[in-house]
């Protein structure tokens, strides 16, 4: 027998959508070789923390952590309190609460055998408070000290604070000198786009991209035996491209662009895009067997796993788009990793319905819906806690 779910159409009315078989994704093998892959991984709230939501994150630590394994288990690394962990958002991810997932992250990892970047910013200092270069300084010292004192590879995020003191590119040449002359091993750089975080507007000091690039390539040149690489979410595959080809020699390009990945990561000829990016959170089971395909040297294999998953994630990450963490989580509440549909920050509204009911769509078209029956279940339950039906 089909299984058959009604879904709300544009108008209003219902109409019956017939779901298709589940994929029985293959097990990898172990971790992917051809490519390095990080998931940036969400974060569990804890539904039943009684906090105000808006001012102190609580994680449901069991279900946040079984996430992370879960991902290691397909053989992907896990990049940790990242944007996807709702990492700097209102109500979402503080450095406090940010910090106790990067230790326990960090432990869970030494004990899986799991790979693991974390996310280290200046998120400790006060939004929109007058801040200083120093105070910068000062703050991405102190969470790179605390990443790397729990034995952790850091990735360094673009810092809000650091757009508002900045006058000028030198000031951000100054800033990335100071604290990549410190670290103890090669770090992730972060070039978030304004697309995810208005904040970074003219981020490396320019507005125009073109300039902006050449000031980030200057300090990559300049540091370059202490960046393993560089994470770039412009969402423009041609930029980084460009970018990429313009790399020094063992500094790898990390993609974040959630629209072109796929064409991204597979490259051209001798270049290609390693991954570090959200919608591999939400499409783990494909994103593991296309990257186990192209191990194999499989492209065929690569396109069929990943090409179906395309259109899902270029909707998810529509305008607005910081708004795609809704999305992730509720592909993982309906694939059964957590029980609720509940987001620090209440941010489970920042969706619409009828996204959601896209958004179910083209996960069951991706075959990303593991069980159908417990995803109808899913759906309908949101559905009718929205009146719906």
């Amino acid at each position: 027998m089909p299984r058959t779910i009604r879904l709300p159409r544009a108008d209003g009315t219902l109409e019956p959508y017939v779901m298709r078989e589940p994929v029985a994704w293959a097990a990898p093998a172990g971790p992917i070789q051809s490519r390095v892959a990080y998931a940036a991984a969400h974060v569990v709230c804890d539904p039943l923390a009684d906090c105000d939501p808006l001012a102190d994150a609580r994680l449901d630590w069991e279900a946040t952590l079984a996430y992370r394994r879960y991902l290691w288990s397909l053989g992907l690394a896990v990049a940790e309190a990242m944007d996807t962990a709702q990492r700097g958002a209102p109500g979402g991810l503080g450095w406090p609460a940010a910090r106790d997932l990067i230790r326990r992250s960090l432990a869970e990892a030494r004990a899986t055998g799991g790979t693991i970047a974390c996310g280290a910013g200046t998120d400790q200092l006060a939004p929109g408070a007058p801040v200083t270069l120093d105070d910068v300084e000062h703050a991405y010292e102190e969470q790179v000290g605390w990443v790397e004192r729990h034995g952790g590879r850091v990735i360094l995020m673009a810092s809000r604070a650091l757009a508002r003191a900045a006058r000028s590119p030198d000031d951000y040449q100054r800033v990335y000198g100071t604290v990549l002359r410190q670290v103890s091993r090669p770090v992730i750089l972060h070039w978030l786009g304004d697309m995810f975080d208005p904040e970074l507007a003219g981020y490396w000091g320019a507005r125009d991209l073109d300039q902006a690039m050449a000031v980030c390539l200057e300090i990559i040149r300049e540091h370059h035996a202490r960046i393993d690489g560089i994470k770039v979410s412009l969402l423009d595959a041609e930029r980084e491209v460009a970018l990429r080809a313009r790399l020094p020699e063992g500094v790898r390009t990390y993609t974040g662009d959630d629209l072109n990945y796929d064409r991204l990561i597979l490259g051209h000829g001798q270049r290609h895009s390693d991954a570090l990016l959200g919608i591999f959170d939400a499409i783990a089971p494909a994103a593991a067997a296309a990257l186990g395909a192209l191990d194999r040297g499989d492209v065929a294999g690569y396109r069929q796993a990943l090409a179906p998953t395309v259109a899902l994630s270029r909707h998810m990450f529509r305008p607005p788009t910081y708004a795609y963490k809704t999305g992730i989580v509720f592909l993982a509440y309906l694939n059964g990793h957590q029980a609720h549909f509940r987001m620090l920050g209440g941010a489970e509204s920042w969706r619409s319905i009828p996204h959601l009911v896209e958004l179910f769509r083209l996960a069951d078209c991706a075959g990303l819906l593991l069980d159908p029956e417990r995803a109808m279940q899913r759906m309908r339950r949101v559905l009718a806690l929205a009146g719906v039906g």
